[in-house]
């Protein structure tokens, strides 16, 4: 069975407080650890002006992961280490998130702290749009005019997306399916067609990124 694997769909940011300091939290999708130092280095040259930019990501999913947290001048453990605790427990992978922090003038103490870049990491995971990636299979087929309008519903039904229409003599129809949920659209497509119709596999991918709906 192919499991989803649940990433950020986009780059979000999201800003909370907590005592008098402002804290922004960056978060997006990266794939590998280069892609998650060239976000950390965005950011940062963004916000250079900040008492500190907190850096965490999480490469991968599941038993195959590599997770790195930093507490960029806040005392040890107090921020990078919680908003790691957060991102792990949320389910997504392939995940950098960098909290920026602006210093208001009031000390938060050690669990403070802790709470502050743990709520920021929360606020970041609620605003992000979710995308899963998925291993996909990308199908052609020739279809009759007049059973166009059910296979685009067959397409549908399988969760299928259509890619490309092309209008002739028939219709091409190009759909990208999970490939998991192929099979089953294959078959109902040859029964649509009393077996006139064969879709025809014209490209697989094991790590599509589909958004969720």
């Amino acid at each position: 069975m192919d499991m989803a694997r649940i990433i950020p769909a986009a780059v979000a940011r999201v800003e909370t407080r907590a005592g008098n300091s402002r804290f922004i939290a960056t978060i997006g999708p990266v794939f590998s650890v280069e892609e998650a130092k060239a976000m950390i280095g965005r950011v940062k040259a963004e916000f250079a002006d900040a008492s500190h930019n907190v850096p965490v990501y999480l490469i991968g999913h599941g038993q195959t992961t590599i997770a790195h947290c930093h507490d960029d001048g806040e005392p040890s453990g107090t921020a990078g280490r919680p908003a790691l605790a957060v991102v792990q427990g949320s389910g997504l992978g392939d995940v950098g998130l960098v909290i920026t922090r602006y210093f208001g003038g009031t000390k938060l103490g050690t669990g403070g702290l802790v709470r502050a870049y743990g709520d920021a990491a929360r606020a970041a995971l609620i605003a992000v749009p979710r995308a899963e990636k998925v291993a996909t299979v990308t199908a052609m087929a020739e279809v009759a005019y007049p059973l166009l309008e059910r296979a685009r519903l067959l397409i549908e039904a399988h969760g299928g997306l259509t890619l490309e229409e092309a209008f002739a003599a028939e219709i091409t129809l190009i759909a990208r399916f999970r490939r998991e949920a192929y099979p089953a659209f294959a078959d109902a497509l040859r029964e649509l067609s009393h077996g006139a119709t064969e879709a025809i596999i014209v490209e697989t991918d094991e790590a599509t990124i589909m958004p969720l709906k």
